[in-house]
């Protein structure tokens, strides 16, 4: 794809169909870091072939780990706990990924070289303070010391210790970086985590990692002792719900549609986009639910939305939601009424500063929007039609306001002209071909 920009002019037409969309990208960026740490082959299907994952696999290798990626499978001979080749003088690449830098960062703790961890104009400008310091707290050294952001020096210790850590924004990736941190530290790491994803640690109870965990109502206590080693182990991602959401909308938005996706993650803490859709007047169902490797799987059946009515957006949805918001922004641009969605600054956290990009979308294709730096209101409009002239650019290539744009030009009409259509490469390289499917015509 070595297009500049991709030109809409065309309402998608209504249809019925079944699609497939990429496997999920927390979990292939998960397994393939837990996997070099297994001793022996470990293999994934329907591993994401995405930017981000394929850079998770490059670190990999230059951290000395053999990998074998086919058609079907991604195979990877994991090196042990600790077990990395580490070298001199090394630079490890995390791209646009905030999961791979985040995650792979205390899988070096006991380098005894400094490693450059570097990535993309984007990732750079994203905050790394909050791995640093409880890293920092655990005895890792990092250069220059007072340096929040990429590019970064990590070195190694042997004289690592358990902490108590507070996560208190309910990032999984925070969490996650503390919890694989501790595969290297004797002694029990404490997490005392606002509720967000759990694919970890499913992931550590499925691999029989020593991991207890104490439910409270609006965060979990997590206790993570080392284990002496992690056996090799298969693994069948499912879809990827955060792909699925911009089909959904879409699917919601044209008339008389329907779509069926097929096989897509619905773990818990990922259904916050069905909830806030369905108590928008969404009539979203989940077909055929059953568990593969520890993770809840199911069918998603969404047919066109009628009456979408706007919401006060619970709080407590928005760590299981918080990579569909921009999506969920434009339902609520047609919906009846006006939504509010509250606490939304690690919005500004990801890829782009999503909350300020999301909102001057908004207010560009003519829908009120009043929000700062934690919060939007926005006044639906359930007979929005455009019929002017659209560009979207300088959004520092971030796939979700790409995807997002597409959508709007879809189902609201105009003319838009959409910039950085490589954007999608990250996390959801067949999306536009998927988008040509359900009878889009792009140009």
């Amino acid at each position: 794809m070595n297009t500049k920009f991709i030109k809409i002019n065309k309402k998608i037409n209504n249809f019925n169909k079944t699609i497939k969309v990429d496997g999920d990208k927390s979990l292939s960026i998960r397994w393939a870091l837990l996997a070099s740490q297994a001793i022996g082959n470990s293999k994934a299907f329907n591993l994401l072939r995405s930017e981000d994952t394929l850079n998770t696999l490059k670190c990999l290798k230059k951290l000395g780990v053999k990998i074998k990626l086919s058609k079907k499978f991604c195979q990877i001979e994991g090196r042990g706990i600790n077990g990395f080749l580490f070298k001199k003088n090394l630079i490890l690449n995390a791209g646009n990924s905030g999961t791979l830098g985040r995650l792979l960062i205390p899988l070096l703790i006991k380098s005894p070289y400094k490693i450059k961890i570097i990535g993309d104009k984007s990732l750079s400008k994203r905050d790394f303070s909050r791995v640093i310091e409880p890293l920092k707290n655990m005895g890792v050294n990092f250069y220059p010391q007072t340096k929040k952001k990429l590019p970064i020096f990590i070195k190694g210790s042997n004289y690592l210790r358990p902490i108590k850590y507070i996560e208190n924004r309910g990032s999984a990736q925070c969490k996650s970086s503390v919890m694989l941190a501790a595969l290297n530290i004797h002694g029990e790491t404490s997490i005392n985590a606002k509720k967000s994803r759990n694919h970890t640690e499913l992931l550590f109870r499925n691999l029989k990692i020593p991991i207890k965990i104490k439910k409270k109502k609006n965060h979990d206590i997590i206790k993570i002792t080392k284990p002496n080693y992690i056996n090799c182990f298969n693994f069948n991602i499912p879809g990827d719900i955060s792909s699925s959401a911009f089909f959904i909308v879409l699917t919601l938005l044209t008339k008389n549609s329907k779509l069926l996706i097929k096989n897509i993650n619905i773990n818990s803490s990922r259904l916050g986009v069905i909830k806030i859709l369905n108590k928008m007047g969404a009539k979203i169902k989940l077909l055929n639910i059953k568990k593969i490797d520890n993770e809840s799987c199911a069918d998603l059946f969404v047919k066109s939305a009628k009456n979408l009515k706007g919401i006060n957006c619970p709080s407590s949805l928005n760590s299981s939601a918080i990579d569909e918001f921009l999506i969920i922004f434009l339902a609520a641009a047609k919906a009846n009424g006006v939504s509010y969605f509250k606490n939304i600054s690690e919005l500004n956290q990801k890829e782009s500063p999503r909350l300020k990009i999301g909102s001057k979308i908004l207010s560009m294709i003519g829908v009120k929007v009043v929000s700062d730096k934690n919060s939007i209101k926005i006044y639906g409009n359930p007979n929005l039609k455009l019929k002017k002239n659209y560009i979207i650019k300088n959004f520092l290539k971030d796939h979700r306001v790409f995807m997002m744009s597409v959508i709007a030009a879809l189902s609201l009409g105009g003319t838009w002209k959409i910039f950085n259509p490589e954007s999608v490469k990250t996390s959801f390289p067949s999306f536009l071909k998927i988008i040509s499917k359900l009878g889009a015509r792009i140009n």
